[in-house]
């Protein structure tokens, strides 16, 4: 039987800017894809991301050019073949595993053989602003179990010792978004300790991350921009000892799965992170959550509208998307 695909972009407003050390947005822009085989339909969305030399346009044409293989009946394995690694094919994995799960009558998670989701603590953010209003920001939420906040280099002692003041309980990640250099990390080695930072996440530039080898840091480091895929992990040893997986980089949840095993099998912690975008983003990625140390997928929660049946929130415990939504059946 010959499919159907559509491939959209769609966007959805934030409630509030979200600022990082490159720059600040303010809505999510989505790829939406839908391939319907029968009756059933299945859904993914991906965000293509500039830092990765990714728009709208160019991965809506990527996808335009594999529709006729995937109309003909082209599955997860053969795309892991004919479209690389990025936020192109990972909108298409997502609607795939979506739609064979239907087919099969069962869920995702059975037919990738994990445990089902449950609800998580996942990381909120506080984005990248003046100390005073990282810290208003993070007293609003003191409570949650993780916290994971923007820095830049020019201000990151102040902002990190204004979000810990303001929240002493939680967990917490500093994510300077490629910002510093090996000095910022070397000196402030025992700010990050007082402040009981459990994580650092990419520090350098990936280009420059060579500065970390044999680097005997005193809190965990993560690779985020620095990985990609499974064939990036051998580059990153002796020098991370964590590593993000976020499907947009990839390419979807099939090649995520294969990375976290090979990733354990190396010897490295798994965080899940997402982009900023919305439920159906983040309903694949939360398969991955019970395998991994931290979890960083509060998305949908800067958007002013959520797809209806999303995730949902309390208190840091993040969870699943409604039955039917992506995934599970209705």
């Amino acid at each position: 039987m010959l499919r159907r695909l559509d491939a959209r972009h769609d966007r959805f407003g934030l409630t509030t800017p979200f600022r990082i050390s490159r720059g600040v947005k303010t809505a999510a822009d989505v790829i939406t894809v839908t391939i319907a085989q029968g009756t059933l339909v299945g859904r993914g969305e991906a965000v293509p991301y500039a830092r990765y030399d990714e728009t709208i346009e160019a991965a809506l044409a990527a996808i335009d050019t594999v529709t006729p293989l995937l109309q003909r009946g082209a599955g997860r394995a053969e795309l892991l073949r004919i479209m690389p690694p990025g936020a192109a094919r990972n909108a298409v994995d997502g609607a795939l595993w979506d739609l064979d799960a239907q087919l099969a009558g069962t869920t995702v998670a059975a037919l990738a053989g994990l445990s089902e989701p449950t609800p998580v603590a996942s990381a909120i953010t506080i984005g990248l602003d003046a100390p005073a209003a990282m810290a208003s920001a993070a007293a609003r939420v003191a409570d949650v179990p993780l916290l994971k906040i923007k820095v830049d280099r020019d201000h990151a002692a102040a902002q990190i010792a204004a979000v810990r003041a303001a929240a002493p309980a939680p967990r917490l990640i500093v994510d300077p978004n490629e910002s510093w250099s090996i000095d910022e990390v070397t000196g402030l080695q025992d700010l990050l300790v007082d402040y009981r930072v459990d994580l650092l996440e990419q520090p350098l530039p990936a280009d420059a991350d060579g500065a970390l080898t044999g680097f005997a840091s005193r809190v965990p480091i993560c690779a985020d921009e620095s990985l990609h895929t499974a064939a990036d992990l051998d580059a990153l040893a002796g020098r991370y000892s964590v590593v993000n997986v976020k499907l947009d980089k990839t390419g979807g949840l099939t090649e995520a799965l294969m990375l976290a095993d090979t990733a354990e099998r190396k010897g490295f912690g798994v965080m899940v992170g997402c982009m900023v975008c919305s439920s159906l983003g983040i309903a694949p990625a939360l398969l991955l959550a019970g395998r991994a140390t931290f979890v960083d997928l509060d998305g949908p929660l800067w958007l002013a509208e959520d797809r209806r049946g999303g995730v949902s929130d309390h208190t840091g415990m993040l969870s699943p998307p409604a039955p039917g939504f992506w995934g599970t059946p209705a």
